[in-house]
């Protein structure tokens, strides 16, 4: 899971215990030498050709791009972020 996902899952206050508790114990996708440079690029391209990237977003997108890893989502955020990054969704 990216770090960005569980900040996420987890700023749900009526969040149950069990659901924490099971989010806690899935394994992070750690922050690869460069990511907040590539995230920045990242952004910064997309804010070039007219969408407005959240922040949130783009470090949930790189974290994926960098490990390969496909988004699942219903999302539609994610969009430029296949069609300019790289981004593969599930």
């Amino acid at each position: 899971m990216a770090p960005a996902v569980l900040a996420e899952l987890l700023s749900d206050p009526d969040l149950p215990p069990h659901d924490e508790r099971n989010f806690l114990s899935m394994r992070l996708l750690e922050v690869t030498p460069g990511y907040w440079q590539r995230a920045g690029k990242l952004r910064a391209d997309l804010i070039r050709r007219g969408y407005r990237p959240k922040l949130a977003d783009t470090l949930i997108a790189q974290t994926c791009i960098d490990h390969d890893v496909p988004l699942l989502t219903r999302d539609r955020d994610f969009r430029p972020f296949v069609r300019h990054g790289g981004l593969r969704l599930i």
